[in-house]
């Protein structure tokens, strides 16, 4: 019985003198994995996640800092570093903007190097509203001219004068196109048919080039103007397809949601993305585009409304109520209002829908 008393006891001791100091080892080392970030912000409006603002907005941001800790601080907003601390007082105040770049939902991160080396980040998201009302307009009419009713007009652009129309298909019956269009009878003057399965979206041309995009098919086609619309190459991307339009320089797309995308031309790669916003939140739905005097112009699926954005920052500087033109171009199968068109060489705008029959000249008035 003393004897195995023993044997219990040495193995007590040595579990204690030798596999003890290894567990407090090990938990030592996880300590600061698990210790409390030495740094916290908050400014006005702000919650533990979020934070909510205007672009015309100036923020006082408070920083508190564990000095004893904390070696350097850095302040990034939207990926972008616009402050760093070296040695940080004990509690900090900085003044910024939020709506530096743009509208949309941002993130704010701060950034903090202990003496040892190991790195602390506290963060919250910024969504940034448009700190104008935008101006309300109208649409006039000035002219009618006809539209084949069977066209569910998903793009509507003039190159050069000549109006171009990009169609979708609905029934999934091979219906979807790229046409020029006579503006003065509606009568397609060249005509290239999609593959059955591809719906035909949004259609810019630039460079002699003329981009389609497809729905849901990922999709963009590229067709050489010069060349009876001859496939020259196709773009894959990620998501759906809606509208296009371009800036001389990048195509704009839009795919159903609040963001707009600027893309390279010659890969279809992503240059930079904008949200539009006006003062009371995002505008999802963005469908087809028209770039007119340095503005994209947006049609905004399954309303009468037009919204006019600013390409730097994704404000809505303009809502032009369109409902009056559902009664001269509609008819009586016509769908949504869909599609916009500026001839650059006389300085006019065109506008219909899916499945109209007319095509309207008008004008934005208050």
């Amino acid at each position: 019985m003393i004897k195995k008393t023993s044997i219990i006891l040495g193995f007590i001791v040595i579990v204690f003198v030798v596999i003890y100091p290894f567990i407090k080892s090990k938990k030592i080392e996880e300590e600061p994995s698990k210790r409390k970030n030495p740094i916290s912000f908050t400014f006005q409006g702000s919650s533990n996640y979020y934070i909510s603002s205007y672009t015309n907005n100036q923020v006082e941001l408070k920083i508190i800092v564990d000095t004893s800790s904390v070696k350097t601080m850095e302040l990034l907003y939207n990926d972008s570093l616009i402050k760093k601390w070296i040695k940080p007082k004990e509690e900090e105040v900085f003044s910024f903007e939020p709506g530096m770049f743009g509208v949309g939902a941002k993130t704010l991160n701060i950034l903090s190097t202990l003496n040892n080396g190991q790195k602390f980040v506290d963060n919250k998201i910024v969504t940034i509203f448009s700190g104008i009302v935008p101006e309300k307009k109208v649409t006039r009419i000035i002219k009618k001219y006809p539209h084949n009713p069977q066209s569910f007009t998903q793009g509507l652009e003039f190159y050069k004068g000549t109006l171009f129309e990009g169609t979708g298909d609905p029934g999934d019956q091979g219906k979807s196109f790229l046409a020029t269009v006579d503006l003065n009878t509606g009568v397609f003057k060249q005509k290239k048919d999609l593959t059955l399965g591809f719906f035909g979206e949004g259609i810019t041309i630039l460079d002699d080039k003329v981009y389609q995009l497809t729905w849901k098919n990922q999709k963009c086609f590229v067709y050489d103007l010069q060349d009876s619309f001859k496939l020259q190459k196709e773009f894959d991307y990620a998501g759906e397809g809606w509208g296009l339009c371009n800036n001389g320089i990048s195509l704009i797309m839009s795919n159903g949601t609040q963001i707009i995308t600027f893309r390279n031309p010659e890969t279809f790669q992503v240059i930079k993305k904008i949200e539009v916003y006006n003062n009371k939140g995002p505008i999802n739905f963005i469908n087809e585009l028209e770039y007119i005097d340095g503005k994209i112009y947006a049609n905004v699926w399954t309303t009468n409304t037009v919204v006019v954005i600013d390409p730097e920052t994704g404000i809505v500087l303009q809502e032009i109520d369109a409902t009056n033109l559902r009664k001269e171009g509609q008819g009586f199968s016509g769908e949504v209002l869909n599609g916009i068109a500026h001839n650059k060489e006389t300085n006019k705008t065109y506008m219909t829908g899916k499945n109209w029959s007319a095509i309207l000249e008008v004008e934005f008035v208050e």
